[in-house]
C-alpha cells in the first residue's frame, strides 16, 4: 500500500531529489575541451527545460499579454526589420549580415538560458520605453542605422523584462555579431572609404615600384604606360574590412579567453585587410602591366578579391592559434 505523502514524506523526496541533482556528474561539454569553443559552453538543459516548461504553461493560461506584445513589436518596427532584410540581401557592404545573423541566432540557442533567471521588470519596460521613444524619432528623420539599433535595444529589453541582465551577459557574443551586422550610415561608409582608397592606391603602387613597374601616383589613380588603373569605392577594401573584423569578433569569442587577446585578434584585422587589400591592388596593375589589360576586369578581378580574403581570413586564424597558445603558456606559468 503506498504511503500517504506527509509533510514528513515530502521533505525527504526534497532531499533526496535535490542530492540527486548536485551529486549527478557533469557531462563533458564544449567548455571542457579547451579554449578553441569556449565562447560556447553547454547550456544547462535541465533549467532551461523546467524554464521553458513553465513559460509554456503560463503562455497556455494567459496568451493574450503575449500575443498582445508580439503584434505591438510587429507593428513597431516592421519597417526596420523588412528595410534590414533587404539591405543584406541587395547591398554588397552588408551582405555578411546574412551569415552573421543566423550563426547569432544558433549560438544564443546553444548557450541557452541563465540557470536561474532574475526578471528585471522595470529595467527591461525602461528599455523598451527609450528604444520605442528612439524608433518614432528616427523614422521622422528617416535614419535607418538609428532606427535599427532602437529594434536591437527593444529586443534587449523584452531580454532583461524576462531573464534579467545575466542573459545579456550570457549572450554576449551572439548580440554583439549581431550588432556588426547592421550596416553603417552611408555618411560613415564614405567617410571610411576614402580614405582606404588613397591607402590601397599608395600602397599598391609603392609595391609595383619594388617590381620595377613604371608607375605614376594621382590620389587614388595609378598611371601605367598605355593604361591607368582607378581604385574605387568597391576597390578600398571596406567590405572586406568589415567582413575580417566581424570573423575577428567571432573566432576570438570561440577560441581565446582573455579579452585583451579578443581585442588584440579584433585590432590586428584591420592592418591584415589594409596590407591584403593593397597586395590586390598590386596583383591587377602587375598582371595589367607585364600580362593582358584586359585582367583588370571581369573574372579574374573578381577573384583576386576571393582569394586575398581568404589568405586575410587564414592569417587571422593563424594570429588567434598564437594567441590562444600564448594564452594557454601564460597561465601554465601562472599556476
Amino acid at each position: 500500500m503506498r504511503e500517504p505523502l506527509t509533510h514528513c514524506s515530502t521533505t525527504r523526496y526534497k532531499i533526496s531529489a535535490a542530492w540527486h541533482h548536485h551529486a549527478r556528474p557533469r557531462e563533458p561539454g564544449w567548455a571542457s575541451s579547451g579554449p578553441w569553443l569556449s565562447g560556447l559552453e553547454p547550456c544547462n538543459v535541465t533549467a532551461m527545460g523546467a524554464t521553458i516548461g513553465d513559460f509554456r504553461r503560463w503562455l497556455l493560461r494567459e496568451p493574450a499579454p503575449v500575443v498582445v506584445a508580439g503584434l505591438a513589436f510587429l507593428v513597431c518596427f516592421w519597417r526596420p526589420m523588412l528595410t534590414l532584410g533587404q539591405d543584406w540581401w541587395t547591398d554588397p557592404n552588408a551582405g555578411h549580415g546574412l551569415l552573421l545573423f543566423p550563426v547569432a541566432v544558433y549560438m544564443a540557442w546553444r548557450r541557452g538560458i541563465v540557470a536561474e533567471p532574475r526578471p528585471q521588470h522595470a529595467l527591461g519596460l525602461w528599455l523598451l520605453a527609450l528604444s520605442v521613444l528612439v524608433r518614432y524619432l528616427s523614422g521622422l528623420a528617416a535614419e535607418l542605422f538609428t532606427m535599427r539599433m532602437s529594434l536591437l535595444g527593444a529586443a534587449m529589453g523584452l531580454v532583461v523584462y524576462a531573464y534579467g541582465v545575466r542573459q545579456l551577459v550570457r549572450w554576449w557574443l551572439p548580440g554583439l555579431l549581431i550588432v556588426l551586422s547592421v550596416p553603417l550610415p552611408v555618411v560613415v561608409l564614405g567617410s571610411l572609404a576614402l580614405p582606404l582608397q588613397l591607402t590601397a592606391s599608395r600602397w599598391g603602387a609603392a609595391l609595383l615600384e619594388l617590381r620595377h613597374v613604371p608607375v605614376r601616383l594621382a590620389g587614388n589613380v595609378i598611371h601605367l604606360p598605355g593604361r591607368s588603373l582607378f581604385v574605387t569605392e568597391a576597390c578600398s577594401g571596406l567590405r572586406s574590412l568589415t567582413a575580417l573584423i566581424a570573423l575577428g569578433v567571432l573566432v576570438g569569442g570561440l577560441w581565446l579567453r582573455s579579452p585583451w587577446s579578443r581585442a588584440l585578434l579584433v585590432v590586428l584585422a584591420i592592418p591584415v585587410a589594409m596590407a591584403l587589400n593593397a597586395v590586390r591592388v598590386f596583383l591587377t596593375g602587375f598582371l595589367v602591366f607585364y600580362v593582358d589589360p584586359g585582367l583588370a576586369e571581369g573574372f579574374m578581378h573578381l577573384s583576386e578579391g576571393w582569394v586575398v580574403f581568404v589568405a586575410a581570413f587564414v592569417i587571422l586564424g593563424a594570429f588567434a592559434f598564437v594567441l590562444a597558445r600564448w594564452e594557454k603558456s601564460l597561465g601554465q606559468v601562472l599556476a
